[in-house]
């Protein structure tokens, strides 16, 4: 993505020629955008869906090889979500989460169990101190939206079969009804919340 020269029109961003810096700058291992702090160069029409299906000027990226390099130079930013290269930074529009936990394993039992969560781009997160569970609850229906941390700002919305395998797990302590992990409580509902 080239800068326009003066009085030239700006050349707009294009998923491959961001794809082709990624690739030119990535070594093993996620990239380290928290230390790229690019010029803005506007915004790319990628949109992340809230079932965490990426598309490009309304049409769904099929490449996953593609979506997986795209979703290791995203950053988040005072709210808003941007790809981000050594020289380039363009932002983006994400619905809910950038990411959808679509998995978990478990390992350990009660206050020593861990649970490794699993993104649909394979990005895996062991939730606890560092990688936080969080509980939303719709004010209109009342369905809650549980979400991890899975890097910096950036969450996955736990999907309904995890969350409901996630309540199955979970026990009661001090009026709430939650889950273990990473040696922390993390609570889901109020126990008094819950169907009888």
């Amino acid at each position: 993505m080239a800068k326009a020269m003066s009085g030239q029109k700006p050349v707009t961003p294009s998923p491959d020629g961001l794809a082709a810096s990624v690739n030119a700058a990535k070594s093993r291992g996620l990239p380290p955008v928290h230390l790229w702090n690019p010029p803005f160069c506007g915004d790319l029409d990628i949109r992340i869906a809230k079932d965490g299906t990426w598309s490009y000027l309304g049409s769904p990226i099929n490449r996953f090889e593609l979506v997986k390099l795209f979703s290791s130079i995203l950053k988040k930013e005072d709210g808003k979500y941007f790809l981000v290269t050594p020289v380039e930074k363009v932002g983006i529009t994400v619905e809910d989460a950038p990411f959808v936990a679509v998995d978990f394993d478990t390992e350990g039992e009660n206050t020593t169990q861990n649970v490794t969560f699993t993104t649909q781009v394979g990005d895996r997160a062991v939730a606890g101190s560092d990688h936080p569970i969080r509980i939303v609850i719709d004010e209109e229906t009342d369905e809650p939206s549980p979400y991890v941390l899975v890097r910096a700002n950036l969450e996955a919305r736990i999907d309904r079969k995890s969350f409901y395998r996630l309540v199955d797990l979970a026990q009661h302590r001090d009026g709430w009804f939650g889950v273990w992990s990473g040696g922390q409580f993390f609570q889901l509902i109020r126990s008094e919340d819950l169907p009888d």
